[in-house]
């Protein structure tokens, strides 16, 4: 073989490879940034959604270990903190440090959104198969409990808070699922805006 036709082959050989490197790394790229803010929502939001799940299976069980239920309500407080961290890792990976309030906001919304539609799925699973209004039922034995202790206004207050809850036993798994995620997804475009002052970083200009 001639030496031009061996250089020629090597040649073609490594832009060969070239190539196959530069589609290797273009396909790791799409699978490992998000192209969309709406992408990295959804990928953050069901880091949160799990994190909502496990939050809420800590729920039932702290009515027979007080623990899981300081250990849930513990959960509860740090989740806007939670949505901080994964603001500023989305902003820091994937918007090179630079992200408006505006994009932010919408970002921390669709987070909790997306986190809200998947601990859905575990709140119907719960009510509509394990509940069977355990609950509902707790909570009513421990506002009958505290209602026998309390004299004056309070008197009215526990009976309200008693006739919220019978309302709330009689409602569907459904019914009340829905009414969770109404509920997480008004917290969550009321939490959006803290988290978007905090996690806005505009381009300083030279």
């Amino acid at each position: 073989m001639k030496t031009t036709d061996f250089t020629s082959l090597y040649i073609a050989q490594i832009n060969e490879k070239a190539y196959f490197c530069r589609i290797i790394n273009k396909i790791y790229m799409t699978n490992e940034q998000p192209i969309t803010l709406q992408e990295g929502a959804m990928r953050f939001g069901t880091f949160m959604g799990v994190f909502w799940i496990i939050k809420f299976s800590f729920l039932p069980l702290g009515f027979t270990m007080p623990l899981l239920q300081l250990l849930f309500i513990l959960l509860t407080l740090f989740v806007p903190v939670l949505g901080v961290i994964y603001a500023r890792r989305f902003r820091n990976k994937y918007c090179d440090g630079i992200i408006t309030f505006g994009r932010a906001y919408i970002f921390t919304f669709l987070l909790y959104l997306f986190a809200a539609l998947l601990a859905a799925v575990g709140h119907y699973i719960y009510f509509r198969y394990i509940d069977n209004g355990f609950l509902s039922g707790m909570y009513l034995e421990q506002l009958e409990s505290l209602k026998s202790s309390v004299k004056g206004d309070m008197v009215l207050s526990i009976d309200q808070l008693i006739e919220a809850f019978n309302t709330i036993s009689s409602l569907s798994p459904l019914t009340l699922t829905f009414q969770l995620i109404y509920q997480n997804l008004f917290y969550g475009m009321l939490l959006a805006l803290p988290t978007a002052l905090l996690v806005m970083k505009l381009k300083k200009n030279i």
